[in-house]
C-alpha cells in the first residue's frame, strides 16, 4: 500500500514538474526566443546596461566547496547580476537548497545550469547515473534514448535546474582522443545524430533547455582543450560533411543551444591560436549564418586552458561575446570581462540590435523555463525522487538494449550447463555481480580472481589448475571512474587474456571501454565475445542473460576497435 502511495505521488509531482513550465513549452524553444514577448520586453527596459551584460555570465557554483565559496558566489550574483549559475560537485538535497538561496539573490529569477551527459551522477553524489553515450551509441531502439532524456529532464527540474550542457554530438572517430571518447555516441555520424536528437528531444520535451557540443566537432584531437589548444587540420568540405553533420540535424530538429569547442580550426578562420571559441567566422558565420542557427550559442568553459592561456583576465570574454555567443561559461574573471565588454559597447565593436537580441534570447529562455513564474523546489522527498524505481528499471533496460556479440552463436556462448566450469573475473578482487548471476546456471562452477597486476608464478598457478575445467567464462572490468582506451593491466595479465583465449569453449566478456579490445592481442580468438562497455551491475547482470538464453542480443558495436570489430559488428541470435 506505502509503495502504491508513494508511486502515485511520484507520478504526480512529475506531472506537476513537466507542467510547470508554463503555457511558454506549448511552443517550440525556437519560436518561443525569436517572437516578441511581453514578459521579456518588460524585464529588458528595467535592467540597467550593467544588469543586461551580467545575463551574458554563467558562473560556477558548488555545495562541496564550504559556506565561504557559498557565500563567495551569492556576492557574485548580487554584485555581478549574472544571468545563471552552472552547478559541479555536491549532494542534490544541498543543490536544490543553495539553488533556492540563490535565486533569492537576484533581481531576475537565474537559470540553473549542470553538465549531465549519463545525468545527475556526473557531477552529484547520491544520484542516479545513466549509461554513458558510447553505450547508448551501442542501442538499436532509440525510443529507450528519449525515455531517458525525459527521466534525465525530471531529475533536473526536480531540483530546480534549467540547463543541461548535453548531449555530446561529437563523432569520436580517433581512438586516443583524450577529452570526448566515451562521452560520444560513437564513430558514425548517422548513429551520433539519431542518438544525439533522441536524447536531447526526450530532455527538451520534458522542459529543460539543452546544448549539443562541442561545435564544430570535437571528436578527432587527441589534444584535451582543458589544458591546452587543440588544432583541427581539416578542409572545410571534410567539416561540413563529417564533423558539422550532427550539429547540422540536431539545429534542423530544433535544438535549443549550441556549445562551441575550444579549438584552432585553419580552414574556418585562419587566425593564429584563435580558438574556435573567439572566431566570428565560426560562431557567426558558420553556425547562425551558414547554418541558420537562431538558439543560444554557449561558450565552452572560459577557464579552460585552450582559451584563457592567450586570453587571460577577461579578454576571452569580450572575444566570445563579439564573435557571437550568447551565453559566457565560466569567465575567470567575470567582473572585468564585463566591464571589457561594456567599452566594447560603447566603442560600437557591437550594433545595439544585435546586443539587444541576444539578452533578449536569454531572458526567452527562462520565460520557455518558466522562471516567469518562478517557485522555489521543495528539497523534501529527492533522495526518493530521483532514485526512483523506475530509473533502476530504465538502466537495466539500457544496458540489455546495448550488451553486444561481436562472436559466437547461442551454442558456443552458452556452453554446457552441466559440465565443469571456470568463472573468472579480472580486475577486481571480489565476486563481481556477473560471478554470482552466473555460478546459478552454472552448478558445478567455480570462482576465480585475477588482479590487474598478477605476478608470473601466480598466473602459471592458475593455468594449471584451469586444466580441470573444461570450459571457461572471463569477465574483464576496468575499475577505473572513467572507462579509458586502454585497460591499466600488467602485460602479464594481458598474455594471460591471451592465452586463455585461444583455448577451446572460452568466453570472454569485456566490461569496459569497446576501444580496449585493441589492446589485448588474442582476444578475437575466444569462441565468445561479449561486450558491455563499462563496469556498471546492470551491464554484467545483462550479459548473463544473454550467456543464459534468457535475452536475445541487440546491440552494435558504435566505434570501429580493428579490422576483427568494425564499427555495427553485433552478433544476434
Amino acid at each position: 500500500m506505502k509503495q502504491r502511495i508513494y508511486t502515485a505521488g511520484c507520478l504526480l509531482l512529475m506531472f506537476c514538474l513537466f507542467s510547470r513550465a508554463g503555457i511558454a513549452q506549448n511552443k517550440s524553444f525556437i519560436a518561443t526566443i525569436t517572437e516578441q514577448n511581453r514578459w521579456v520586453d518588460s524585464v529588458y527596459k528595467k535592467l540597467s546596461r550593467k544588469e543586461r551584460i551580467g545575463q551574458l555570465f554563467y558562473v560556477r557554483a558548488h555545495t562541496n566547496k564550504g559556506k565561504a565559496y557559498e557565500d563567495s558566489v551569492a556576492a557574485i550574483i548580487r554584485d555581478e547580476h549574472v544571468g545563471g549559475l552552472v552547478f559541479f560537485q555536491g549532494g542534490p538535497v544541498r543543490h536544490a537548497n543553495l539553488i533556492n538561496l540563490y535565486q533569492k539573490q537576484s533581481r531576475v529569477p537565474l537559470l540553473i545550469a549542470m553538465d549531465g551527459e549519463w545525468g545527475l551522477g556526473m557531477r552529484l553524489d547520491s544520484s542516479v547515473s545513466y549509461p554513458y553515450q558510447m553505450t547508448l551509441g551501442a542501442i538499436q531502439d532509440n525510443n529507450l534514448i528519449y525515455k531517458m532524456g525525459q527521466m534525465v529532464a525530471y531529475d533536473f527540474k526536480r531540483l530546480g535546474m534549467h540547463i543541461n550542457f548535453a548531449p555530446d554530438v561529437d563523432i569520436n572517430n580517433n581512438p586516443n582522443n583524450p577529452v570526448i571518447n566515451y562521452r560520444s555516441f560513437g564513430d558514425n555520424k548517422y548513429n551520433v545524430a539519431k542518438k544525439g536528437i533522441a536524447y536531447f528531444t526526450g530532455m527538451q520535451d520534458a522542459g529543460v533547455i539543452v546544448f549539443a557540443k562541442h561545435f564544430p566537432g570535437h571528436g578527432d584531437t587527441n589534444v584535451d582543450s582543458h589544458f591546452a589548444l587543440p588544432q583541427l587540420p581539416f578542409t572545410r568540405g571534410r567539416l561540413d560533411s563529417l564533423e558539422e553533420y550532427p550539429f547540422r540535424e540536431a539545429i534542423n530538429a530544433g535544438i535549443s543551444g549550441v556549445m562551441i569547442a575550444h579549438m584552432n580550426i585553419p580552414a574556418l578562420d585562419s587566425t593564429k591560436n584563435l580558438p574556435s571559441t573567439l572566431s566570428r567566422p565560426i560562431v557567426t558565420g558558420v553556425l547562425k549564418d551558414s547554418l541558420k542557427f537562431k538558439g543560444i550559442v554557449a561558450s565552452d568553459a572560459m577557464e579552460m586552458q585552450g582559451v584563457v592561456k592567450n586570453f587571460p583576465n577577461g579578454q576571452a570574454d569580450v572575444k566570445a561575446f563579439l564573435a557571437g555567443n550568447d551565453l559566457i561559461e565560466l569567465s575567470v574573471n567575470s567582473k572585468n570581462g564585463a566591464k571589457l565588454i561594456l567599452k566594447a559597447i560603447r566603442k560600437k565593436l557591437i550594433s545595439k540590435e544585435e546586443f539587444e537580441a541576444k539578452i533578449k534570447k536569454l531572458l526567452a529562455a527562462k520565460y520557455w523555463a518558466g522562471l516567469n513564474q518562478y517557485k522555489p523546489t521543495i528539497p523534501a522527498g529527492i533522495p526518493q525522487d530521483i532514485n526512483r524505481p523506475a530509473a533502476a528499471e530504465l538502466i537495466q533496460q539500457l544496458a540489455d538494449a546495448s550488451i553486444t556479440v561481436l562472436k559466437g552463436d547461442s551454442r558456443t556462448i552458452r556452453q554446457d550447463p552441466l559440465k565443469k566450469t571456470a568463472i573468472i573475473s579480472i580486475g577486481l578482487d571480489r565476486p563481481t555481480v556477473f560471478q554470482m548471476e552466473l555460478s546459478k546456471w552454472y552448478a558445478n562452477s567455480m570462482i576465480f580472481h585475477v588482479d590487474k597486476n598478477m605476478g608470473v608464478p601466480e598466473m602459471n598457478r592458475m593455468l594449471q589448475m584451469l586444466k580441470q575445467y573444461p570450459q571457461v567464462f572471463v569477465s574483464i572490468h576496468d575499475t577505473r571512474t572513467r572507462p579509458a582506451s586502454k585497460l591499466d593491466y600488467s602485460n602479464n595479465v594481458k598474455l594471460l587474456i591471451s592465452e586463455l583465449a585461444a583455448k577451446p569453449n572460452v568466453v570472454m566478456s569485456v566490461f569496459a571501454n569497446p576501444y580496449t579490445l585493441a589492446g589485448l592481442p588474442g582476444i578475437e580468438k575466444s569462441a565468445g565475445i561479449l561486450v558491455g562497455y563499462q563496469k556498471d551491475d546492470a551491464m554484467q547482470r545483462s550479459a548473463v542473460k544473454v550467456i543464459t538464453g534468457l535475452m536475445k542480443p541487440a546491440g552494435k558495436l558504435p566505434v570501429s576497435v580493428n579490422t576483427f570489430f568494425p564499427t555495427g559488428t553485433g552478433v544476434s541470435f
